[in-house]
């Protein structure tokens, strides 16, 4: 028979897995709450601030130019060839220099005392030379005396020679005219051969090169002179000539196109400034011209949002090419459409738009 404290046990062994259980789930719910309260709810009726701009017919041969970089034609950093402490640096950064022209004079002295030493041994050998030729046509000493002497007078003088060239190697010359990027040394240093001493740039010629897409680049042909401004100057423009079209994509798909170009007399376009080369009326096109950032959905299906009575409507289009940023569009716009082309965030077909 149970007494009243089994029942009471058994009792508490199923009420307290029960309580626990719903200390358990209350606890569960209010974290569940306290984390959605601290969640951004956006609320789809508010404004959402974009940017747009009004859709226009363009001509694309106005467009159709491509954005490059100019290039030194020929720049090298110049090391000695051989060892030695720097007397002087003849030149400075900014400095223009020809073909040959001293720029670095390095310690010889010591070569130049072995140069001394060599031709006093040379005058002896030649006397030596003279004096065994008459004895020998007289017999007076053995012919051997004689081949002795003048071997020794030819190593003398091939010593003299090899001391000459490493005398000249003392003095660092250019390589080609240029200019004087780069000073990587001072008077006092030690110089040797491998470490760099200083730049020189030539920039009377520059090299300029744009990234076209495949589509593109069977309008360049190799050998062919085409316009290129530069960005810096406008009113200055230069013929470059195709001097290399790229056989292989780089990342972006595209491909370099390399010219040559002669420089302005005083040099006025520097390696590292932008350009860009024109195609002139290569391509005769009249259209809308949108910005390719412009387009949503996917390459199968491509959309604009419209801004049509305060709110955004999605748009189908087709026909596009596109040119470099921009996208010529042929279906789905017309001239005075609104088109955001910026603030996607939180937008959506029918949202409310604010435009900025």
């Amino acid at each position: 028979m149970k007494t009243k404290s089994d029942i009471l046990k058994r009792t508490l062994y199923i009420l307290i897995p029960l309580a626990i259980l719903a200390i358990g789930v209350i606890k569960l719910k209010k974290n569940k709450e306290l984390t959605q309260s601290k969640v951004y709810q956006y609320d789809k009726k508010l404004a959402v601030n974009i940017q747009a701009d009004t859709v226009q017919i363009d001509r694309v041969d106005a467009r159709f130019s491509y954005s490059g970089t100019f290039e030194p034609n020929k720049e090298t950093k110049i090391s000695a060839e051989i060892q030695g402490k720097i007397n002087e640096v003849l030149v400075d950064v900014g400095s223009f220099v020809n073909k040959g022209q001293a720029l670095i004079q390095l310690d010889n002295s010591l070569l130049k005392l072995q140069l001394q030493t060599t031709e006093l041994q040379i005058e002896g050998l030649e006397a030596d030379v003279n004096r065994y030729s008459i004895l020998a046509k007289a017999d007076a000493i053995q012919g051997v005396q004689l081949e002795k002497a003048v071997l020794g007078l030819k190593s003398a003088r091939v010593q003299r020679a090899t001391l000459l060239v490493q005398i000249g190697k003392t003095t660092i010359r250019a390589p080609f005219g240029g200019v004087v990027t780069a000073k990587l040394s001072e008077e006092g240093a030690f110089a040797a051969p491998g470490v760099p001493l200083l730049q020189i740039t030539d920039i009377s010629k520059l090299k300029f090169t744009v990234n076209v897409p495949e589509q593109d680049l069977n309008l360049f042909k190799f050998n062919q002179k085409y316009s290129i401004r530069t960005d810096a100057y406008s009113n200055v423009s230069i013929i470059g000539i195709a001097t290399m079209i790229g056989s292989k994509a780089n990342i972006g798909n595209s491909f370099s196109v390399q010219f040559t170009v002669q420089n302005t007399p005083d040099l006025k376009i520097k390696s590292g400034m932008f350009g860009k080369v024109d195609l002139g009326n290569s391509k005769q096109e009249i259209g809308i011209i949108i910005p390719a950032s412009a387009i949503v959905g996917s390459s199968i299906k491509p959309q604009v949002y419209l801004v049509k009575n305060g709110k955004a409507a999605l748009q189908d289009i087709a026909g596009l090419k596109k040119i470099q940023n921009e996208v010529l569009v042929s279906v789905g716009l017309k001239e005075g459409d609104i088109i955001v082309t910026n603030g996607f965030i939180n937008l959506f077909d029918g949202a409310n738009v604010a435009i900025k």
